[in-house]
């Protein structure tokens, strides 16, 4: 009924405490304020707000999330060494079109009780959200499955993606390489390399996630559908000329 694949509905909860999911869900909202915090700033920062633990439970926690202080690198995806490392690519490269970059990356949401994981995929010139997908583990498969949905879309010249082991997998990136796509990956401790979906986590998260407190994974998922159709066809962005990211990639997608 709202075009997403059936495998999002079988969600299981994560057999986690509620005392510490709470805490996570504070520790996102922290992180997504301050992300260049580090466990032990995090941690003051909780202890101001009345949650008092220790940062190394922070740390564990945070490493749960898939998240770390921007300097050295975020990494909500743990690099498997055995795994190939494309060079960056985009380095004073001036984006000018169109499916000439596009990138992907994955955030935390929290969901009441619980939480889920979300990947998205980013035009970069246009702002354009061209596809993405929901998980409750840090998988493979739903990065996959929101790769295949935005090559339905279009192709581009360049794909961005962190260090991460999902995005460095033979099976990702192979699907890259047989449409004659060329990988770029972020270099290690620059946290700003993929700064255009670093912005749209934020909007999302400021602007949907935390004034709406979804309590369900169907309401979570129904509620980011809304979110990026409005993002994509009714949210005017500055960098833009205040048109909106599909007025962009539709008028100008050859």
């Amino acid at each position: 009924m709202i075009n997403l694949p059936r495998s999002n509905f079988y969600y299981q909860p994560r057999e986690i405490p509620l005392e510490q999911i709470e805490i996570m869900h504070k520790i996102d909202r922290i992180y997504t304020k301050y992300p260049f915090y580090g466990s032990p700033r995090i941690t003051e920062e909780l202890r101001r707000l009345g949650t008092i633990v220790n940062h190394k439970r922070v740390e564990r926690l945070m490493r749960i999330m898939g998240i770390s202080a921007i300097m050295p690198k975020k990494n909500i995806s743990k690099r498997n060494k055995e795994h190939l490392i494309y060079p960056y690519l985009l380095r004073g490269i001036e984006i000018t079109s169109n499916n000439h970059v596009w990138s992907t990356d994955i955030t935390y949401i929290p969901i009441n009780s619980s939480f889920v994981y979300l990947v998205a995929v980013i035009d970069w010139f246009s702002r354009y959200v061209l596809s993405w997908s929901i998980s409750n583990t840090l998988d493979l498969y739903f990065c996959i499955e929101a790769l295949d949905k935005a090559l339905r879309e279009g192709k581009p010249e360049i794909f961005n993606t962190d260090q991460g082991s999902q995005f460095t997998s033979i099976k990702f990136t192979e699907k890259l390489l047989k449409e004659e796509i060329k990988i770029s990956m972020d270099s290690r401790g620059r946290a700003f390399d993929n700064i255009f979906i670093e912005r749209l986590w934020r909007s999302l998260k400021y602007e949907d996630i935390y004034l709406k407190d979804y309590q369900t994974i169907r309401e979570v998922i129904l509620g980011i559908e809304e979110y990026f159709n409005f993002y994509n066809y009714k949210r005017p962005h500055q960098s833009l000329d205040y048109k909106t990211p599909a007025e962009v990639y539709f008028n100008t997608c050859s």
